[in-house]
């Protein structure tokens, strides 16, 4: 096949990535979004076996069927609530392509360039000298396309491998970190090293140093030096980030990957590349500055990682969280009519969204008003909420986003809180030293009556007290979700 097929395939490929990426804004368009999305990367992935240039067909076919097979068995295993985690594991793998692929485009050059100086050649002058033509027409693959480049050309393919590693670099170790931070297996609190933001300004002034050494002598030392710079700069961003903030991260993750993907593209001439990269950084840029709004960070903050620490000490609790049982609220709910469900990651742990919706169905079918609020950031991942309660089979039209339904909580009679935290924390508005300060969420305590159901009394994953627990409207139901709210289901009359 040609390089015309293969553009031509290329070019359907990124308008069937484009239409899947607009479809994913909507529940309802979800679903066809994602076969938009399935149809694109195949064709892709057979686009670029049978292009021009291609080679090594029998390892190939293995790598594919390798990964294949380890997709398939990490799509069974990998449940709902841990996808943010998932998530963040293919944004560091992403990453680490970006750099083996920066590595292999750095020994390409060189080795090119050998080749023309053992030919006695200036490199890579092949439309002026005929020896040059020669040992430019005898490599295959990425090597030809580098052998057919002017100088100029080359500095720049120099600076996109650069770039490229770069980004990667800081996307894989920012990645693990968010990885662990979300998987518990690393503390969800903000930790810097002394020096704090010193110390990724030394190393991103360290890196731009080994750019202007990379170009001057062209060797792999400088490359290699700035990779343990990003490689510390991505560890040290995320580790520097709370765990509050962390639906942000992913976010702001998935950008980087998609710009180091970008800078993949430009050194390869992938032109899909290039597309498909832009497009995920773009929209992974603008998600974030969407949830920084929602969450009133800064967004040039968030990109610096200085931002999920505390400002100062946090006010006293007063009161006391006073615990309820199954009949209590299930008697308010009888008693509603009108009743709002803030769901959280407390809801996807105990896997409660199929008895939410039947407990939704059974008060509805009572002839009561419920509605579900979801905050931008429920959850550890944006969307996180709503996928679950599509899952459910919860109707759309009666799940509403915090700017649609944040002023009717004063004219509702309950709300059920399930494992939700930060979103419901009346500190964002009342205590200026919180580390969510100023941060818009849902005014759930302005309703009648409002009920938590929480595992126990700790403070979370982000380790931010709530003073909503200890108000005088508020009762505690203690114990796993799901087995709550299936209480909830036997005692609400029928």
């Amino acid at each position: 096949m040609d390089f015309g097929f293969t553009t031509a395939a290329y070019v359907v490929a990124a308008v069937l990535f484009i239409l899947s990426l607009g479809g994913l804004s909507g529940q309802e368009s979800a679903k066809r979004a994602i076969w938009y999305g399935i149809a694109g990367m195949t064709l892709a992935v057979l686009a670029t076996l049978f292009g021009p240039g291609v080679g090594l067909w029998l390892l190939s076919l293995i790598l594919i069927a390798g990964g294949g097979v380890i997709g398939v068995i990490v799509a069974k295993r990998v449940q709902m609530t841990e996808m943010p985690q998932l998530v963040a594991a293919m944004h560091s793998l992403v990453g680490l392509a970006a750099v083996f692929v920066g590595y292999n485009a750095h020994f390409e050059i060189g080795r090119v360039a050998q080749a023309f100086a053992e030919a006695g050649t200036l490199f890579p002058r092949p439309a002026v000298e005929a020896e040059a033509a020669a040992v430019a027409e005898s490599f295959r693959g990425f090597a030809a396309i580098v052998a057919h480049k002017t100088q100029a050309e080359i500095n720049v393919l120099r600076l996109e491998l650069f770039l490229g590693v770069f980004i990667g670099a800081i996307t894989f170790t920012g990645s693990v970190v968010a990885y662990g931070k979300l998987a518990g297996k690393v503390t969800s609190a903000a930790t810097k090293l002394p020096g704090g933001h010193l110390l990724n300004a030394a190393a991103a002034i360290g890196s731009a140093l080994c750019l202007v050494w990379f170009f001057g002598s062209g060797g792999f030392f400088p490359l290699f030096l700035m990779t343990l710079l990003s490689l510390f700069i991505g560890y040290h961003l995320i580790m520097g980030i709370g765990g509050a903030d962390m639906p942000v991260v992913v976010s702001m993750l998935n950008s980087y990957s998609g710009w180091a993907a970008a800078a993949i593209g430009f050194s390869l001439s992938n032109d899909l590349l290039i597309v498909v990269g832009a497009l995920v950084g773009s929209s992974g840029a603008i998600l974030s500055y969407i949830m920084c709004k929602a969450m009133n960070r800064n967004f040039v903050s968030v990109i610096l990682g200085g931002f999920g620490g505390s400002q100062g000490p946090a006010q006293e609790m007063e009161g006391e969280m006073v615990a309820t049982d199954a009949d209590a609220v299930a008697s308010a709910l009888d008693e509603a009519d009108s009743v709002i469900i803030v769901p959280g990651y407390g809801m996807a742990v105990a896997q409660a969204q199929n008895a939410v919706s039947e407990l939704t169905r059974k008060l509805r079918g009572k002839g009561k008003e419920v509605r579900f609020a979801i905050h931008p950031v429920a959850g550890r991942l944006p969307g996180h909420m709503n996928v679950l309660l599509a899952e459910a089979k919860v109707p759309y039209d009666i799940v509403l986003e915090m700017e649609e339904i944040n002023d009717d909580f004063p004219d509702t009679d309950v709300v059920i809180i399930i494992g939700s935290n930060d979103i419901v924390n009346p500190a964002a508005q009342d205590d200026p030293n919180s580390p969510i300060a100023g941060m818009p969420v849902l005014e759930v305590w302005k309703a009648k009556d409002v009920f938590v159901c929480k595992r126990g009394q700790g403070t979370g994953y982000s380790g931010i007290e709530n003073p909503l627990f200890f108000k005088d409207n508020t009762r505690m139901l203690y114990g796993d979700a799901k087995a709550s709210i299936e209480g909830l289901l036997s005692r609400i009359s029928s």
